[in-house]
């Protein structure tokens, strides 16, 4: 049977592919989409995530709004990394339909009490926290939560800190701290999962799907100028539950740090150097065949 999943994410270029990912997995059953602030603006990335599902020809999964700002700090600015709209580059309609009504979180916590859940996150995790917070019955009912943020290593917004966890350190701070079973995707191993040019310009011509991701991946590779490739970062968390052999993974214990000097920073006890109890498994390496396997994961919707 498919293991039934919820994508938390604030869409965003990546974010995107992460949604076609899933819905070309048979692994998975893509249930709902929520969307956070984070890459640009709540309503930009409510109506990013319905644009792609219109795209895909999908309007049976539903969409939800949550959290419009971080849960303690002052909202932000997002920067330009993903153009105005959080997804400008492709030329997509306008969305068909609004969000439903219910705010995500209280989305999430009905379809956790009625069937065995993963929660994967790929934006600010502001609605993971205030679920956990809220509904702590369905939150106990969770298989698990993946999160694509942070990193064992340096940041990409700060030299400390990784962008989804900056975003919301707070709120990243209490999903890993929560008890629930919590899967970390981290700028270590997302900075090896890279789409080259050739396997881009492959990707263009394989139906909506192929060229709608090589048009993403053409207007996100303008930040990533010196790297060969492109990093497809969210669409790994995806994969960690697709095909958990594509990841290696370790227990470890995880905080992170909220103060001023290195606000976001995830601090991975890879080394168990603190004595703490593990608490988050943290990715550490990915398959080298990963970006080859997932261009053709999403060609295959046509």
């Amino acid at each position: 049977m498919p293991i039934p999943i919820i994508l938390d994410c604030d869409p965003g270029h990546d974010d995107a592919i992460a949604i076609m990912l899933a819905l070309a997995s048979p692994e998975v059953e893509l249930v709902a989409v929520t969307a956070v602030s984070g890459n640009a603006p709540l309503h930009h990335t409510r109506a990013n995530a319905i644009r792609v599902l219109d795209h895909l020809g999908r309007p049976d999964i539903p969409v939800a709004a949550g959290a419009d700002r971080p849960l303690v700090q002052d909202p932000f600015a997002p920067g330009d990394t993903h153009g105005p709209s959080g997804m400008d580059g492709p030329e997509l309609p306008p969305p068909s339909r609004q969000p439903v009504p219910a705010h995500a979180i209280d989305l999430i916590a009905e379809l956790a009490l009625d069937r065995p859940l993963t929660l994967v996150a790929t934006g600010p995790l502001t609605n993971v926290a205030l679920f956990l917070a809220r509904h702590p019955g369905a939150a106990a009912a969770l298989q698990r939560i993946v999160f694509m943020g942070g990193a064992i290593g340096l940041g990409n917004v700060t030299p400390a800190a990784e962008f989804n966890i900056w975003a919301d350190p707070d709120a990243a701070r209490r999903v890993c701290i929560s008890g629930v079973h919590v899967t970390m995707v981290g700028l270590d191993v997302t900075h090896q999962a890279l789409v080259t040019r050739e396997q881009n310009d492959h990707l263009r011509s394989r139906g909506r799907a192929g060229r709608l991701t090589a048009e993403l991946v053409d207007y996100y590779a303008r930040s990533h100028p010196g790297m060969p490739g492109t990093p497809i970062h969210d669409a790994v968390a995806v994969a960690q539950v697709v095909n958990p052999d594509l990841l290696t993974v370790e227990h470890c214990h995880v905080d992170v740090d909220c103060g001023s000097l290195s606000r976001g920073r995830t601090l991975v006890d890879r080394f168990h150097v603190t004595g703490l109890d593990p608490n988050v498994h943290v990715a550490t390496a990915i398959d080298r065949g990963f970006t080859s396997w997932m261009t053709e994961r999403i060609a295959s919707l046509g």
